[in-house]
């Protein structure tokens, strides 16, 4: 199974939140773990302000950076491409999706298209749940 975490998955993989361990186990049960290349800066700036709200520690920081950007290689990342970002307009008018979330949906199905056995969407923002269910995703049962 193909596994698509948004930024708000991604970021649970590395900062100890409610879902951490059961998003963790759902990660280690995926034939491959995808999101979108724009998930790399939206979760360095998650870790930077989570710093920033005193909610790391400066070592705590460090250390999630680190295994955030040596893990960054495992991961497949759905380009950002012209075609995409149409999409991913036309998605956040139909959808009334915020531009990240459109450019995530926008990235889950564009796999879908590649991948013959399915794509399993995974999120932790209701709003992009309604739309991915509206396009027909498979929602993996922790964002249900």
């Amino acid at each position: 199974m193909m596994l698509y975490l948004d930024t708000s998955a991604l970021v649970k993989l590395y900062v100890d939140e409610p879902m951490s361990r059961e998003l963790a186990a759902a990660v280690d049960e995926a034939e491959a773990v995808a999101t979108s290349l724009l998930a790399y800066a939206e979760s360095r700036a998650a870790f930077a302000r989570a710093r920033r709200e005193v909610r790391l520690s400066a070592q705590a920081y460090r250390h999630i950076v680190d295994a955030f950007v040596e893990d960054w290689s495992r991961y497949i990342a759905v380009e950002v491409t012209d075609r995409l970002v149409q999409s991913a307009g036309d998605l956040a008018a139909h959808r009334a999706l915020r531009g990240y979330d459109a450019l995530h949906l926008a990235s889950a199905l564009s796999l879908r298209e590649r991948i013959p056995s399915g794509v399993t969407f995974l999120a932790f923002d209701r709003e992009l749940l309604v739309a991915a269910r509206r396009e027909a995703l498979r929602i993996h049962p922790l964002g249900a």
